[in-house]
């Protein structure tokens, strides 16, 4: 269903995928509308218990008009970069996440998981944000079907 890596030699475990997702700043979501073109946007997001939550408006913006039109989709996180100019390449690390995206079963739970990702030193004050803004943001949970981990390490 999904196509095998070509660069077996980069591959890496889904231990280490996972470790990117947990640690990475930011990812893009990646969807399709449907005039057929793609769309990527960078979100922030936080990746718990085997799944990708993000949160957006509820007024329906494209993102959200996307995945109501083709829930699938695919997230991708660059990790650690460094540009090797004498060697005209870049070590990197990427996971790249493909499944289903649908609103959070849990929608303050996903929520505080955002805020235990970007505000671990306020969990208190991030709460009490999450009680003030959960009825006006959408908050989606990514089913992840295929996850594959990708890195140049020399």
């Amino acid at each position: 269903m999904f196509a095998e890596m070509r660069r077996q030699d980069r591959k890496l475990t889904r231990e280490e995928a996972e470790t990117i997702l947990r640690d990475g700043q930011y990812g893009i979501l990646s969807t399709t509308g449907e005039d057929g073109y793609p769309y990527g946007v960078p979100v922030s997001y936080a990746y718990e218990n085997g799944k990708i939550y993000f949160h957006g408006t509820c007024d329906g913006g494209l993102k959200t008009r996307n995945l109501q039109f083709n829930p699938k989709a695919c997230f991708t996180v660059v990790g650690r970069t460094e540009v090797l100019p004498s060697q005209f390449g870049t070590k990197y690390e990427s996971a790249v996440a493909f499944g289903a995206v649908k609103p959070a079963a849990d929608k303050k739970e996903a929520l505080m998981s955002l805020i235990r990702k970007y505000c671990a030193d306020d969990l208190e004050s991030g709460e009490k944000y999450v009680n003030a803004a959960e009825d006006k943001t959408a908050v989606w949970e990514f089913e992840i079907e295929h996850l594959t981990g990708k890195a140049r390490k020399k």
